[in-house]
């Protein structure tokens, strides 16, 4: 029997940046997953405000040098490594000067305004992962999604790379948490968002509005096969709506159970 590979796509990973919620489950769980027998790959962005040289990141240039178009605009996408300390476990990070250089996750430090371009941001994260999974020819059978910055994953696998060969056969299980951003996005995203596969209809829900982040996860909701309440809070129109929309549902997990509990839904959605 072929080994489980998951795809764990985190909008933020502890010790590259301060602890949060997200940010801490998403360095104790794929190092979990991966000490029970599970193959595991981890993408998260390189912000500004990781220091380089203390974490070891370096690039690895085979990956990099792809150049991707968002509103027009060619932005070279720059792949980086590094080893969490005390882990057997790589995670790759996704940079880039136009949207990356910035030390915030998502806000301006110094004015504490969410930054005005984060639908691309989140769009050039999402796409560089997409092709440097193929580059590396690692075809995951799950893909998790953690963090309103991945949110456009599940439109992109199943549409523009419903054929192809690293993620026909993949599963979305999106990861619902009560950390978001506060500035809607600008009526552009709909068209941003736009790729080769990826038609009109297809974005319909997003197009030609702004987007407020709990719409945003909807829509991620919408193309996505499994959904797990990741905070113990969430809100309930965001909650009923996850129940209503997908195959599979887990509710909130404790620390103590999540593991095993997560564990046992990656089997689940794939036996299915």
């Amino acid at each position: 029997m072929e080994t489980t590979k998951i795809l764990y796509i985190a909008q933020e990973i502890t010790p590259y940046v301060a602890e949060s919620e997200i940010a801490s489950l998403c360095r104790s769980l794929p190092l979990a997953i991966q000490d029970k027998g599970k193959e595991i790959r981890l993408f998260m962005p390189k912000f500004g405000g990781i220091n380089e040289r203390r974490n070891q990141l370096h690039e690895v240039i085979r990956l990099s040098g792809l150049n991707i178009v968002i509103d027009d605009t060619d932005h070279p996408l720059i792949i980086k490594v590094a080893s969490i300390p005390a882990a057997h476990m790589q995670v790759y990070f996704i940079d880039n000067d136009d949207y990356f250089v910035r030390k915030g996750i998502s806000k301006d430090a110094a004015t504490g305004e969410d930054f005005p371009d984060n639908d691309e941001r989140m769009i050039f994260f999402i796409r560089g992962v997409m092709e440097t999974v193929k580059k590396l020819r690692w075809a995951p059978d799950i893909i998790h999604c953690h963090g309103w910055m991945t949110s456009v994953v599940p439109l992109y696998v199943k549409t523009a790379y419903k054929d192809d060969t690293f993620f026909k056969n993949s599963k979305i299980v999106t990861s619902l948490y009560n950390e978001g951003f506060e500035s809607p996005f600008s009526d552009k995203f709909g068209n941003n968002v736009l790729i080769d596969g990826v038609a009109k209809k297809d974005v319909k829900q997003v197009a030609g509005k702004s987007i407020t982040c709990n719409e945003l996860l909807k829509f991620a909701l919408d193309y996505s096969d499994a959904a797990i309440q990741g905070s113990p809070e969430l809100p309930a129109e965001l909650l009923a709506y996850a129940q209503s929309k997908v195959q599979h549902f887990l509710g909130y997990q404790s620390p103590e159970d999540r593991v095993d509990a997560y564990n046992a839904f990656y089997d689940e959605i794939l036996k299915k």
